[in-house]
Protein backbone atom coordinates (compact mmCIF):
# COMPACT_ATOMS: atom_id res chain seq x y z
CA UNK A 1 0.00 0.00 0.00
CA UNK A 2 2.76 2.38 0.89
CA UNK A 3 5.72 2.41 -1.39
CA UNK A 4 9.13 2.63 0.16
CA UNK A 5 9.08 5.99 1.84
CA UNK A 6 11.28 6.79 4.78
CA UNK A 7 9.85 7.80 8.11
CA UNK A 8 9.63 7.28 11.84
CA UNK A 9 7.04 7.23 14.62
CA UNK A 10 3.50 8.52 14.86
CA UNK A 11 2.10 11.50 16.70
CA UNK A 12 -0.47 11.19 19.45
CA UNK A 13 -2.94 13.99 18.88
CA UNK A 14 -6.48 13.55 20.17
CA UNK A 15 -8.97 12.42 17.59
CA UNK A 16 -12.16 12.33 19.63
CA UNK A 17 -14.06 15.16 17.94
CA UNK A 18 -14.65 13.30 14.69
CA UNK A 19 -13.63 16.36 12.67
CA UNK A 20 -10.01 15.43 12.03
CA UNK A 21 -9.95 14.35 8.39
CA UNK A 22 -7.13 14.55 5.81
CA UNK A 23 -9.00 17.26 3.90
CA UNK A 24 -9.48 19.35 7.04
CA UNK A 25 -5.86 18.89 8.04
CA UNK A 26 -4.63 20.06 4.66
CA UNK A 27 -7.05 22.97 4.75
CA UNK A 28 -5.76 24.06 8.16
CA UNK A 29 -2.16 23.76 7.02
CA UNK A 30 -3.01 25.83 3.95
CA UNK A 31 -4.65 28.71 5.82
CA UNK A 32 -1.71 31.00 5.23
CA UNK A 33 -2.91 33.63 2.79
CA UNK A 34 0.31 33.75 0.82
CA UNK A 35 2.93 31.00 1.00
CA UNK A 36 6.36 32.35 1.40
CA UNK A 37 7.80 30.54 -1.62
CA UNK A 38 6.72 28.62 -4.65
CA UNK A 39 8.31 25.55 -3.07
CA UNK A 40 5.78 25.67 -0.22
CA UNK A 41 2.92 25.44 -2.71
CA UNK A 42 4.59 22.51 -4.45
CA UNK A 43 4.96 20.66 -1.13
CA UNK A 44 1.28 21.14 -0.28
CA UNK A 45 0.21 19.93 -3.69
CA UNK A 46 2.56 17.01 -3.28
CA UNK A 47 0.92 16.06 0.03
CA UNK A 48 -2.50 16.18 -1.59
CA UNK A 49 -1.36 14.01 -4.48
CA UNK A 50 0.22 11.46 -2.13
CA UNK A 51 -2.96 11.30 -0.05
CA UNK A 52 -5.08 10.79 -3.16
CA UNK A 53 -2.82 7.96 -4.27
CA UNK A 54 -3.01 6.26 -0.88
CA UNK A 55 -6.78 6.35 -0.65
CA UNK A 56 -7.18 5.36 -4.29
CA UNK A 57 -5.27 2.16 -3.54
CA UNK A 58 -7.43 1.57 -0.49
CA UNK A 59 -10.65 2.02 -2.45
CA UNK A 60 -9.45 -0.26 -5.24
CA UNK A 61 -8.40 -2.93 -2.76
CA UNK A 62 -4.88 -2.95 -4.22
CA UNK A 63 -6.30 -4.01 -7.58
CA UNK A 64 -5.06 -1.21 -9.80
CA UNK A 65 -6.85 -2.66 -12.82
CA UNK A 66 -10.18 -1.75 -11.24
CA UNK A 67 -11.60 -5.16 -12.09
CA UNK A 68 -13.02 -5.74 -8.63
CA UNK A 69 -10.61 -8.55 -7.78
CA UNK A 70 -8.87 -6.65 -5.02
CA UNK A 71 -8.70 -7.52 -1.35
CA UNK A 72 -11.18 -6.32 1.25
CA UNK A 73 -10.95 -2.81 2.66
CA UNK A 74 -9.87 -4.22 6.03
CA UNK A 75 -6.96 -6.17 4.54
CA UNK A 76 -5.96 -3.26 2.30
CA UNK A 77 -5.79 -0.94 5.31
CA UNK A 78 -3.88 -3.51 7.34
CA UNK A 79 -1.36 -3.94 4.52
CA UNK A 80 -1.01 -0.16 4.22
CA UNK A 81 -0.07 0.25 7.89
CA UNK A 82 2.30 -2.72 7.75
CA UNK A 83 4.11 -1.46 4.65
CA UNK A 84 4.38 2.06 6.02
CA UNK A 85 5.96 0.76 9.22
CA UNK A 86 8.36 -1.44 7.25
CA UNK A 87 9.53 1.51 5.20
CA UNK A 88 9.94 3.66 8.31
CA UNK A 89 11.46 1.23 10.82
CA UNK A 90 12.81 -1.54 8.63
CA UNK A 91 16.34 -0.15 8.76
CA UNK A 92 16.32 1.01 12.39
CA UNK A 93 19.62 -0.77 13.07
CA UNK A 94 21.01 1.70 15.60
CA UNK A 95 19.88 3.41 18.78
CA UNK A 96 19.52 6.90 17.41
CA UNK A 97 16.73 9.41 16.78
CA UNK A 98 14.80 9.16 13.56
CA UNK A 99 15.46 11.72 10.86
CA UNK A 100 13.04 14.65 11.08
CA UNK A 101 11.78 14.02 7.54
CA UNK A 102 11.15 10.37 8.32
CA UNK A 103 9.32 11.23 11.51
CA UNK A 104 7.15 13.76 9.71
CA UNK A 105 6.15 11.27 7.01
CA UNK A 106 5.26 8.64 9.61
CA UNK A 107 3.07 11.02 11.57
CA UNK A 108 1.35 12.45 8.53
CA UNK A 109 0.59 9.19 6.75
CA UNK A 110 -0.51 7.43 9.94
CA UNK A 111 -2.92 10.31 10.54
CA UNK A 112 -4.34 9.77 7.06
CA UNK A 113 -4.86 6.06 7.65
CA UNK A 114 -6.27 6.48 11.14
CA UNK A 115 -8.73 9.11 9.96
CA UNK A 116 -10.96 6.19 9.00
CA UNK A 117 -11.74 5.43 12.63
CA UNK A 118 -13.56 8.75 13.05
CA UNK A 119 -16.34 7.35 10.88
CA UNK A 120 -16.56 3.88 12.46
CA UNK A 121 -19.42 4.36 14.88
CA UNK A 122 -22.07 2.45 16.77
CA UNK A 123 -25.62 3.41 17.76
CA UNK A 124 -26.27 3.95 21.46
CA UNK A 125 -29.51 5.00 23.19
CA UNK A 126 -29.78 8.53 24.42
CA UNK A 127 -32.44 10.96 25.60
CA UNK A 128 -33.48 14.20 23.94
CA UNK A 129 -35.63 16.85 25.50
CA UNK A 130 -38.48 18.08 23.30
CA UNK A 131 -39.83 21.65 23.20
CA UNK A 132 -42.62 20.78 25.62
CA UNK A 133 -40.05 19.63 28.20
CA UNK A 134 -40.58 15.90 27.77
CA UNK A 135 -37.67 13.51 27.16
CA UNK A 136 -37.67 11.26 24.14
CA UNK A 137 -35.39 8.26 23.68
CA UNK A 138 -33.36 8.40 20.49
CA UNK A 139 -30.37 6.57 19.01
CA UNK A 140 -27.17 8.56 18.53
CA UNK A 141 -23.84 7.63 16.99
CA UNK A 142 -20.71 7.12 19.05
CA UNK A 143 -17.25 5.92 18.14
CA UNK A 144 -16.94 2.19 18.65
CA UNK A 145 -15.85 1.24 22.15
CA UNK A 146 -12.82 -0.84 21.15
CA UNK A 147 -11.48 1.99 18.98
CA UNK A 148 -12.28 4.63 21.56
CA UNK A 149 -10.27 2.73 24.16
CA UNK A 150 -7.36 1.25 22.21
CA UNK A 151 -6.44 3.89 19.62
CA UNK A 152 -5.44 6.53 22.24
CA UNK A 153 -3.50 3.83 24.10
CA UNK A 154 -1.63 2.81 20.94
CA UNK A 155 -0.86 6.44 20.17
CA UNK A 156 0.61 6.82 23.65
CA UNK A 157 2.73 3.71 23.20
CA UNK A 158 3.88 5.06 19.84
CA UNK A 159 4.89 8.32 21.52
CA UNK A 160 6.89 6.51 24.22
CA UNK A 161 8.87 4.57 21.60
CA UNK A 162 9.56 7.73 19.62
CA UNK A 163 10.74 9.55 22.75
CA UNK A 164 12.96 6.61 23.64
CA UNK A 165 14.76 6.89 20.32
CA UNK A 166 15.09 10.66 20.83
CA UNK A 167 16.74 10.03 24.20
CA UNK A 168 19.77 8.59 22.41
CA UNK A 169 20.57 11.88 20.72
CA UNK A 170 24.18 13.03 21.21
CA UNK A 171 25.08 10.07 23.41
CA UNK A 172 28.83 9.33 23.56
CA UNK A 173 28.90 6.15 25.66
CA UNK A 174 28.83 3.74 22.72
CA UNK A 175 29.05 3.82 18.96
CA UNK A 176 28.71 1.57 15.93
CA UNK A 177 31.23 0.25 13.45
CA UNK A 178 30.25 -1.16 10.04
CA UNK A 179 30.63 -4.90 9.99
CA UNK A 180 32.85 -4.87 6.92
CA UNK A 181 35.49 -2.78 8.71
CA UNK A 182 38.03 -4.98 10.46
CA UNK A 183 39.14 -3.72 13.84
CA UNK A 184 42.68 -4.57 14.86
CA UNK A 185 42.20 -5.19 18.57
CA UNK A 186 38.41 -5.83 18.74
CA UNK A 187 38.34 -4.41 22.26
CA UNK A 188 34.82 -3.68 23.40
CA UNK A 189 32.95 -5.03 20.41
CA UNK A 190 30.18 -7.57 20.40
CA UNK A 191 29.02 -9.35 17.29
CA UNK A 192 25.49 -10.59 17.04
CA UNK A 193 24.74 -14.18 15.99
CA UNK A 194 25.17 -15.03 12.34
CA UNK A 195 21.45 -14.75 11.53
CA UNK A 196 21.76 -10.99 12.15
CA UNK A 197 24.96 -10.49 10.21
CA UNK A 198 23.70 -7.27 8.60
CA UNK A 199 23.66 -5.32 11.88
CA UNK A 200 26.63 -3.08 12.73
CA UNK A 201 29.04 -3.90 15.54
CA UNK A 202 28.49 -2.16 18.88
CA UNK A 203 31.57 -0.56 20.41
CA UNK A 204 32.03 0.63 23.99
CA UNK A 205 35.06 2.20 25.74
CA UNK A 206 37.93 -0.09 26.69
CA UNK A 207 37.03 0.24 30.38
CA UNK A 208 33.32 -0.39 29.73
CA UNK A 209 30.31 1.79 30.42
CA UNK A 210 30.01 3.89 33.53
CA UNK A 211 27.62 2.77 36.23
CA UNK A 212 25.37 5.74 35.48
CA UNK A 213 25.19 4.87 31.78
CA UNK A 214 24.49 1.27 32.61
CA UNK A 215 21.56 2.19 34.84
CA UNK A 216 20.21 4.63 32.26
CA UNK A 217 20.28 2.01 29.52
CA UNK A 218 18.53 -0.48 31.78
CA UNK A 219 15.82 2.09 32.52
CA UNK A 220 15.29 2.64 28.79
CA UNK A 221 15.01 -1.09 28.27
CA UNK A 222 12.51 -1.47 31.10
CA UNK A 223 10.38 1.35 29.69
CA UNK A 224 10.30 -0.24 26.24
CA UNK A 225 9.51 -3.62 27.83
CA UNK A 226 6.32 -2.12 29.28
CA UNK A 227 5.37 -0.80 25.84
CA UNK A 228 6.00 -4.23 24.34
CA UNK A 229 3.85 -5.88 26.98
CA UNK A 230 0.94 -3.48 26.39
CA UNK A 231 1.12 -3.70 22.59
CA UNK A 232 1.27 -7.50 22.74
CA UNK A 233 -1.78 -7.61 25.00
CA UNK A 234 -3.82 -5.40 22.67
CA UNK A 235 -2.79 -7.41 19.62
CA UNK A 236 -3.60 -10.73 21.28
CA UNK A 237 -7.02 -9.48 22.40
CA UNK A 238 -7.92 -8.19 18.93
CA UNK A 239 -6.84 -11.46 17.30
CA UNK A 240 -8.86 -13.47 19.78
CA UNK A 241 -11.96 -11.44 18.84
CA UNK A 242 -11.55 -12.16 15.13
CA UNK A 243 -13.60 -14.90 13.54
CA UNK A 244 -11.79 -18.16 12.74
CA UNK A 245 -12.07 -18.71 8.97
CA UNK A 246 -13.81 -21.82 7.72
CA UNK A 247 -10.95 -22.71 5.41
CA UNK A 248 -8.60 -22.90 8.43
CA UNK A 249 -11.02 -25.14 10.32
CA UNK A 250 -11.38 -27.44 7.31
CA UNK A 251 -7.60 -27.91 7.21
CA UNK A 252 -7.41 -29.17 10.83
CA UNK A 253 -7.16 -32.87 11.74
CA UNK A 254 -9.95 -34.60 13.64
CA UNK A 255 -8.34 -34.47 17.09
CA UNK A 256 -5.78 -32.54 19.03
CA UNK A 257 -3.46 -35.51 19.46
CA UNK A 258 -2.89 -35.71 15.71
CA UNK A 259 -2.12 -31.99 15.60
CA UNK A 260 0.31 -32.04 18.51
CA UNK A 261 1.97 -35.37 17.90
CA UNK A 262 2.38 -38.17 20.40
CA UNK A 263 5.21 -36.61 22.40
CA UNK A 264 3.68 -33.13 22.83
CA UNK A 265 0.22 -34.57 23.51
CA UNK A 266 1.56 -36.89 26.20
CA UNK A 267 3.53 -34.07 27.83
CA UNK A 268 0.53 -31.72 27.97
CA UNK A 269 -2.03 -34.29 29.08
CA UNK A 270 -0.07 -36.06 31.81
CA UNK A 271 -1.13 -35.59 35.43
CA UNK A 272 1.88 -33.57 36.58
CA UNK A 273 2.46 -30.72 34.14
CA UNK A 274 5.09 -28.01 34.60
CA UNK A 275 5.05 -25.42 31.78
CA UNK A 276 8.54 -24.14 32.62
CA UNK A 277 10.00 -27.62 32.43
CA UNK A 278 8.02 -28.29 29.26
CA UNK A 279 9.46 -25.22 27.51
CA UNK A 280 13.02 -25.89 28.72
CA UNK A 281 12.89 -29.51 27.60
CA UNK A 282 11.92 -28.69 23.99
CA UNK A 283 14.35 -27.88 21.21
CA UNK A 284 13.56 -24.24 20.35
CA UNK A 285 16.95 -23.37 18.88
CA UNK A 286 15.56 -21.97 15.62
CA UNK A 287 12.72 -19.67 14.69
CA UNK A 288 11.16 -22.37 12.55
CA UNK A 289 10.90 -24.77 15.51
CA UNK A 290 9.28 -22.12 17.70
CA UNK A 291 6.76 -21.26 14.99
CA UNK A 292 5.99 -24.92 14.36
CA UNK A 293 5.26 -25.47 18.06
CA UNK A 294 3.02 -22.40 18.10
CA UNK A 295 1.08 -23.64 15.05
CA UNK A 296 0.56 -27.08 16.57
CA UNK A 297 -0.66 -25.76 19.91
CA UNK A 298 -3.03 -23.22 18.35
CA UNK A 299 -4.51 -25.86 16.07
CA UNK A 300 -5.11 -28.21 19.01
CA UNK A 301 -6.76 -25.39 20.98
CA UNK A 302 -9.17 -24.67 18.12
CA UNK A 303 -10.04 -28.37 17.90
CA UNK A 304 -10.69 -28.65 21.65
CA UNK A 305 -12.78 -25.47 21.75
CA UNK A 306 -14.94 -26.59 18.86
CA UNK A 307 -15.52 -29.95 20.48
CA UNK A 308 -16.52 -28.33 23.76
CA UNK A 309 -18.88 -25.91 22.02
CA UNK A 310 -20.40 -28.75 20.01
CA UNK A 311 -20.99 -30.82 23.15
CA UNK A 312 -22.60 -27.91 24.96
CA UNK A 313 -24.83 -27.24 21.98
CA UNK A 314 -25.88 -30.75 20.92
CA UNK A 315 -24.71 -32.87 23.79
CA UNK A 316 -22.67 -34.79 21.25
CA UNK A 317 -19.50 -33.94 19.39
CA UNK A 318 -19.47 -34.15 15.63
CA UNK A 319 -15.94 -35.54 15.58
CA UNK A 320 -16.38 -37.94 18.48
CA UNK A 321 -14.23 -37.93 21.59
CA UNK A 322 -12.75 -40.17 24.24
CA UNK A 323 -11.71 -37.28 26.53
CA UNK A 324 -14.01 -35.74 29.09
CA UNK A 325 -15.08 -32.11 28.91
CA UNK A 326 -13.29 -31.21 32.13
CA UNK A 327 -9.98 -32.66 30.97
CA UNK A 328 -10.26 -30.91 27.63
CA UNK A 329 -10.74 -27.58 29.42
CA UNK A 330 -7.66 -28.34 31.50
CA UNK A 331 -5.64 -29.14 28.36
CA UNK A 332 -6.79 -25.89 26.77
CA UNK A 333 -5.62 -23.87 29.77
CA UNK A 334 -2.24 -25.59 29.63
CA UNK A 335 -1.93 -24.87 25.91
CA UNK A 336 -2.78 -21.18 26.44
CA UNK A 337 -0.13 -20.99 29.15
CA UNK A 338 2.47 -22.37 26.77
CA UNK A 339 1.50 -19.84 24.09
CA UNK A 340 1.85 -16.94 26.52
CA UNK A 341 5.28 -18.17 27.60
CA UNK A 342 6.38 -18.54 23.97
CA UNK A 343 5.38 -14.96 23.20
CA UNK A 344 7.23 -13.70 26.29
CA UNK A 345 10.36 -15.70 25.57
CA UNK A 346 10.36 -15.04 21.81
CA UNK A 347 8.80 -11.58 21.31
CA UNK A 348 9.86 -11.36 17.67
CA UNK A 349 8.26 -14.64 16.63
CA UNK A 350 6.46 -14.46 13.25
CA UNK A 351 2.71 -14.78 12.94
CA UNK A 352 1.23 -18.25 13.11
CA UNK A 353 -0.94 -19.88 10.47
CA UNK A 354 -4.07 -19.11 12.49
CA UNK A 355 -3.17 -15.44 12.87
CA UNK A 356 -2.39 -15.04 9.18
CA UNK A 357 -5.63 -16.74 8.25
CA UNK A 358 -7.61 -14.46 10.56
CA UNK A 359 -6.00 -11.29 9.19
CA UNK A 360 -6.50 -12.29 5.56
CA UNK A 361 -10.16 -13.17 6.02
CA UNK A 362 -11.06 -10.37 8.42
CA UNK A 363 -13.64 -7.89 7.13
CA UNK A 364 -13.84 -5.61 10.16
CA UNK A 365 -11.92 -2.42 9.35
CA UNK A 366 -11.70 -1.35 12.98
CA UNK A 367 -10.15 -4.65 14.03
CA UNK A 368 -7.78 -4.51 11.06
CA UNK A 369 -6.49 -1.09 12.18
CA UNK A 370 -6.07 -2.15 15.81
CA UNK A 371 -4.33 -5.40 14.90
CA UNK A 372 -1.89 -3.89 12.40
CA UNK A 373 -1.09 -0.81 14.49
CA UNK A 374 -0.43 -2.84 17.64
CA UNK A 375 1.61 -5.36 15.64
CA UNK A 376 3.98 -2.77 14.15
CA UNK A 377 4.45 -1.13 17.57
CA UNK A 378 5.16 -4.53 19.08
CA UNK A 379 7.76 -5.15 16.39
CA UNK A 380 9.41 -1.76 16.92
CA UNK A 381 9.51 -2.19 20.70
CA UNK A 382 11.10 -5.61 20.31
CA UNK A 383 13.67 -4.14 17.93
CA UNK A 384 14.61 -1.31 20.31
CA UNK A 385 14.94 -3.74 23.22
CA UNK A 386 17.23 -5.90 21.12
CA UNK A 387 19.44 -2.91 20.26
CA UNK A 388 19.71 -1.89 23.92
CA UNK A 389 20.57 -5.45 24.85
CA UNK A 390 23.34 -5.38 22.23
CA UNK A 391 24.98 -2.44 24.02
CA UNK A 392 24.62 -4.04 27.45
CA UNK A 393 26.06 -7.30 26.15
CA UNK A 394 29.02 -5.46 24.64
CA UNK A 395 29.64 -3.86 28.03
CA UNK A 396 29.40 -7.22 29.79
CA UNK A 397 31.95 -8.63 27.36
CA UNK A 398 34.39 -5.82 28.17
CA UNK A 399 33.83 -6.33 31.90
CA UNK A 400 34.60 -10.03 31.56
CA UNK A 401 37.79 -9.22 29.66
CA UNK A 402 38.88 -6.74 32.33
CA UNK A 403 38.19 -9.26 35.09
CA UNK A 404 40.17 -11.91 33.24
CA UNK A 405 43.11 -9.53 32.81
CA UNK A 406 42.95 -8.57 36.49
CA UNK A 407 42.98 -12.22 37.58
CA UNK A 408 45.91 -12.99 35.29
CA UNK A 409 47.80 -9.97 36.62
CA UNK A 410 47.15 -10.92 40.25
CA UNK A 411 48.30 -14.50 39.61
CA UNK A 412 51.50 -13.24 38.00
CA UNK A 413 52.18 -10.92 40.93
CA UNK A 414 51.56 -13.75 43.40
CA UNK A 415 53.97 -16.04 41.53
CA UNK A 416 56.63 -13.33 41.43
CA UNK A 417 56.27 -12.66 45.16
CA UNK A 418 56.51 -16.39 45.89
CA UNK A 419 59.70 -16.71 43.86
CA UNK A 420 61.26 -13.75 45.68
CA UNK A 421 60.42 -15.29 49.07
CA UNK A 422 61.93 -18.59 47.97
CA UNK A 423 65.14 -16.84 47.00
CA UNK A 424 65.35 -15.07 50.36
CA UNK A 425 64.74 -18.29 52.31
CA UNK A 426 67.22 -20.19 50.17
CA UNK A 427 69.96 -17.64 50.76
CA UNK A 428 69.50 -17.74 54.57
CA UNK A 429 69.26 -21.53 55.07
CA UNK A 430 72.98 -22.67 54.81
CA UNK A 431 74.26 -20.29 57.54
CA UNK A 432 71.29 -19.80 59.85
CA UNK A 433 69.72 -23.24 60.02
CA UNK A 434 71.44 -26.39 61.28
CA UNK A 435 70.32 -29.78 62.53
CA UNK A 436 70.76 -28.63 66.10
CA UNK A 437 68.20 -25.91 65.59
CA UNK A 438 65.57 -28.45 64.57
CA UNK A 439 66.50 -31.05 67.30
CA UNK A 440 66.55 -28.40 70.01
CA UNK A 441 70.15 -28.86 71.31
CA UNK A 442 71.95 -25.82 72.56
CA UNK A 443 75.68 -25.44 71.92
CA UNK A 444 78.03 -24.17 74.56
CA UNK A 445 80.64 -21.58 73.81
CA UNK A 446 83.26 -24.37 73.82
CA UNK A 447 81.57 -26.34 71.14
CA UNK A 448 81.09 -23.47 68.74
CA UNK A 449 84.75 -23.67 67.76
CA UNK A 450 84.05 -27.11 66.30
CA UNK A 451 81.57 -25.75 63.84
CA UNK A 452 83.68 -27.16 61.03
CA UNK A 453 82.72 -30.72 62.12
CA UNK A 454 79.45 -32.24 61.13
CA UNK A 455 76.81 -32.01 63.86
CA UNK A 456 76.36 -35.74 64.25
CA UNK A 457 80.07 -36.51 64.50
CA UNK A 458 80.72 -33.72 66.98
CA UNK A 459 77.96 -34.68 69.38
CA UNK A 460 78.93 -38.34 69.15
CA UNK A 461 82.36 -37.43 70.53
CA UNK A 462 80.80 -35.35 73.30
CA UNK A 463 78.69 -38.29 74.41
CA UNK A 464 81.72 -40.61 74.46
CA UNK A 465 83.59 -38.16 76.66
CA UNK A 466 80.74 -38.16 79.14
CA UNK A 467 80.68 -41.95 79.34
CA UNK A 468 84.37 -42.48 80.06
CA UNK A 469 84.34 -41.42 83.82
CA UNK A 470 81.36 -43.61 84.46
CA UNK A 471 83.04 -46.64 82.87
CA UNK A 472 86.03 -46.17 85.16
CA UNK A 473 83.90 -46.11 88.32
CA UNK A 474 81.81 -49.23 87.68
CA UNK A 475 82.72 -52.76 86.81
CA UNK A 476 81.98 -54.02 83.36
CA UNK A 477 79.47 -56.54 84.68
CA UNK A 478 77.45 -53.99 86.61
CA UNK A 479 77.48 -51.54 83.78
CA UNK A 480 75.33 -52.53 80.83
CA UNK A 481 76.25 -51.32 77.48
CA UNK A 482 74.60 -47.98 76.77
CA UNK A 483 73.94 -46.41 73.43
CA UNK A 484 73.20 -42.78 72.96
CA UNK A 485 70.74 -41.49 70.45
CA UNK A 486 73.56 -40.41 68.21
CA UNK A 487 75.16 -43.79 68.50
CA UNK A 488 71.97 -45.36 67.41
CA UNK A 489 71.97 -43.05 64.44
CA UNK A 490 75.49 -44.24 63.69
CA UNK A 491 74.32 -47.85 63.86
CA UNK A 492 71.60 -47.13 61.37
CA UNK A 493 74.11 -46.48 58.64
CA UNK A 494 74.49 -48.77 55.70
CA UNK A 495 75.93 -52.27 56.30
CA UNK A 496 79.16 -51.33 54.61
CA UNK A 497 79.65 -48.51 57.10
CA UNK A 498 78.99 -50.71 60.11
CA UNK A 499 81.44 -53.43 59.07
Amino acid sequence: MFDGRNSGHSSFSSRGDGMHTPERELAIHGMDSEPSTRRGKQNKRSDMEVMKERFAKLLLGEDMSGGGEGVTSALALSNAITRLADSMFGEQMKLQPMYPETKEIWRKEMDWLLSVIDHIVQFVPSKQMAKNGQFTEIMVTKQRDDLLTNIPALRKLDSVLLETLDNFKDQKDFWYVPRDIEDADHNGDWRRPDENWWLPVVKVPTDGLSEESRRWLQNQKDSVAQVLKAATAINAHVLSEMHIPDNYIDSLPKNGKTSLGDFLYKSITEESFDPDYFISFLDLSTEYKVLDLKNRIEASMVIWKRKMCQKEKDGKSQWGSTVSLEKRELFEVRAETILVMLKQQFPGIPQSSLEISKIKNNKDVGQAILESYSRVLESLASKIMSRVEDVLEADRLVQRQLMGEAETRSESEAELEFEENEKVVGSETPNSRKLSDFIGWRLSSDTKKHSSMSDIEFFHRVEEAKEKPIMMMKSPRALPKKYSYLAKLENMRSPSDRH
